[in-house]
């Protein structure tokens, strides 16, 4: 059993690590590079919160120098694994929604803060906090903080993988991968690849573009998170033997 993983770096090594540990075999493939942006920063001064949708904030606050300023504010993230990360960088009041962007939305909106949220963000987002904090009276400082820049190209060692049949499954996390991933694989990919090829999904919503672009064996984690997609690429394993 092989399976593709496509998110970018170190998240990539890490599920690498835990689908070995399933005696599953991983090829790195990640569709998106890391990139810290050079975008101004508010003071911490009059802040009641710090919002987090990715460890990769903290990453690009803390190549800036600027990660202690804003220790001191309570810390809400939009799942665990952000959390424990905020935690071992020196935040020590963090909660987190253990779910996706809209549970962070309803976290934040109940928590009947004394100010202004601040929100390092991605350049490209997934939702907008603002906006959606804003029917509950909830102000949000955006700051672009860091870029996922796309690959242009798919390795040409993954291309052969994929269309030799070497990978059965190929895991994403996030629709801007699954959207990439359709757009590079578009001329590399038979019909036959489409209807056998297994496509382990976060979400629904990660899902919708890999239905679109016809791909059959599509596979859904229980609820968002890293323990649910090991467990769905087990059990695809188990399957997959069993036929």
């Amino acid at each position: 059993m092989r399976m593709l993983v496509t998110r970018p770096e170190p998240e990539a090594s890490e599920t690498a690590a835990r689908l070995a540990a399933l005696d599953i075999e991983a090829a790195l493939c990640p569709l998106l590079t890391y990139q810290t942006l050079p975008t101004s920063l508010p003071e911490p001064t009059g802040f009641a919160a710090l919002a987090l949708t990715s460890s990769n904030a903290l990453r690009a606050l803390d190549e800036r120098g600027v990660l202690a300023s804003y220790a001191g504010l309570p810390v809400y993230t939009v799942g665990d694994r952000t959390a424990a990360r905020a935690r071992d960088m020196g935040f020590a009041t963090v909660k987190s929604a253990s779910g996706n962007f809209a549970d962070l939305v309803e976290l934040l909106a109940h928590e009947k803060l004394a100010g202004p949220v601040f929100y390092p963000a991605g350049r490209e987002q997934s939702g907008d906090l603002a906006k959606s904090l804003s029917p509950f009276g909830v102000m949000v400082i955006t700051a672009n903080v860091y870029a996922m820049n796309p690959v242009a190209e798919l390795p040409a060692q993954i291309v052969g993988e994929l269309e030799d049949g070497s990978v059965d499954a190929i895991l994403f996390y996030s629709r801007r991968t699954a959207e990439i991933f359709t757009a590079l694989s578009e001329n590399h990919l038979s019909r036959l690849s489409r209807l056998e090829l297994g496509m382990l999904c976060l979400s629904e919503s990660i899902a919708e573009p890999l239905i679109d672009a016809h791909f059959v064996r599509v596979g859904l984690a229980d609820y968002p998170s890293e323990e649910a997609m090991m467990s769905l690429a087990l059990s695809f394993s188990r399957d997959h033997t069993a036929s």
